[in-house]
């Protein structure tokens, strides 16, 4: 194998509180750290920590498709790794969730044979998860980001918690620049097919900071198109209604197992 190597490390979403102590033994001792935050304040507290840092922030520019940007952020962090370093590329959240270039790096390093891994983090849907009491394991939980969602036409189910991310930017492929309230408006007339226009939502924003609360808004569908979107907004939609359990599969569990399946699931 190869000298050089590749740590991808998360910081949480709320700055210098959800750092792990692995990730930030990995920053210590890295010989390189290349990062990318979504706060000016998360920036400030991060180069206290890692003063030889080098941001992957300007690597957007205006005009730029965003594939481009990520390809270019990518080569930097391999760059390093390439000349024999120990480098640890650092992404706001959970390093591996809405963060394409951190996968890239990841896969590339170790098809050229360097040493290559990721660390898990606090994302963002873990905030919400807690925030709203989410619990995936009551009845599942459907995550998608919002233009995947809206031009696959993702098959969901509505009586299953749903998730949207990126609300704010649908349809954008390069640096978001402003919200696109049009755009999000699709997505709400796409959602009408399938909800009330009186089904509740929440346009949710985890908070970045130590102290600090999350932002929880609450709408009625018909109402949610007109709510003010931020970078970090996301969409959350509950479930609809109760799927029935279904009497011949019960049956069989019944059959399969030595206690019935309970009443109540």
């Amino acid at each position: 194998m190869p000298a050089g190597s590749l740590t991808v490390v998360g910081t949480g979403i709320a700055f210098g509180v959800q750092l792990t102590p692995q990730a930030r033994m990995a920053i210590e001792r890295a010989d390189d750290v290349f990062y990318l935050l979504a706060e000016p304040a998360a920036e400030v507290w991060f180069r206290k920590l890692s003063p030889s840092a080098h941001s992957l922030r300007p690597h957007y520019a205006v005009g730029r498709e965003r594939a481009e940007t990520y390809v270019r952020m990518v080569e930097e962090i391999l760059g390093a790794v390439r000349e024999g370093r120990n480098v640890c590329a650092v992404f706001y959240g959970h390093p591996g969730v809405f963060a394409s270039p951190s996968h890239e790096a990841v896969r590339r390093a170790r098809a050229e044979g360097f040493s290559a891994v990721m660390l898990p983090a606090v994302s963002a849907e873990d905030c919400l998860f807690a925030d709203l009491g989410v619990d995936p394991g009551e009845s599942g939980c459907q995550s998608y980001e919002a233009t995947d969602f809206l031009l696959r036409r993702r098959t969901f189910d509505p009586a299953a918690p749903l998730v949207l991310w990126q609300v704010a930017f649908i349809g954008v492929t390069g640096a978001p620049v402003e919200p696109s309230p049009h755009a999000f408006g699709v997505l709400v007339d796409h959602l009408l097919e399938f909800y009330e226009d009186s089904h509740r939502v929440i346009v949710y924003e985890a908070s970045p900071y130590p102290v600090g609360a999350a932002s929880i808004r609450e709408f009625t569908l018909g109402e949610v198109r007109a709510a003010e979107l931020g970078a970090m907004s996301t969409l959350y939609v509950p479930p609809a209604a109760v799927t029935p359990v279904d009497a011949g599969l019960r049956a069989r569990l019944d059959a399969a197992n030595v206690e019935p399946v309970p009443e109540r699931l």
